[in-house]
């Protein structure tokens, strides 16, 4: 019963140029984290989504954009976020999902 979870970034928002000449500097990440769990062979799926302000960058430790890699944001992510409880929250979704609180049953009459 292990979940296992994964980043997908969406996109990256960026500002064209800066006062200190940087271009295409990200300002804004995009992001799903999902969650998959299998349980008797039934496959389960959660997912969250939002964005992330990012803080203008250092000029001496400037990545160009085109340098950027999944990893790196993954950390600024990870760095930004609360993921204990993003987890937590799709956690939740997938018991859920296997054990609902609420179920819409098929009427037990025929409208006329």
């Amino acid at each position: 019963m292990a979940t296992t979870y994964k980043w997908v970034v969406s996109s990256l928002d960026s500002y064209p140029k800066d006062a200190e000449g940087l271009t295409d500097i990200i300002c804004v990440v995009h992001w799903r984290y999902q969650a998959e769990q299998v349980e008797n062979n039934k496959t389960y799926f959660a997912e969250v989504y939002g964005t992330l302000s990012v803080a203008a960058p250092d000029p001496a430790n400037f990545v160009p954009y085109e340098d950027v890699t999944y990893e790196m944001v993954c950390d600024w992510l990870e760095a930004g976020l609360d993921k204990e409880s993003l987890e937590q929250n799709l956690d939740s979704q997938i018991a859920d999902q296997i054990n609902p609180k609420i179920i819409s049953l098929p009427l037990p009459f025929q409208n006329p």
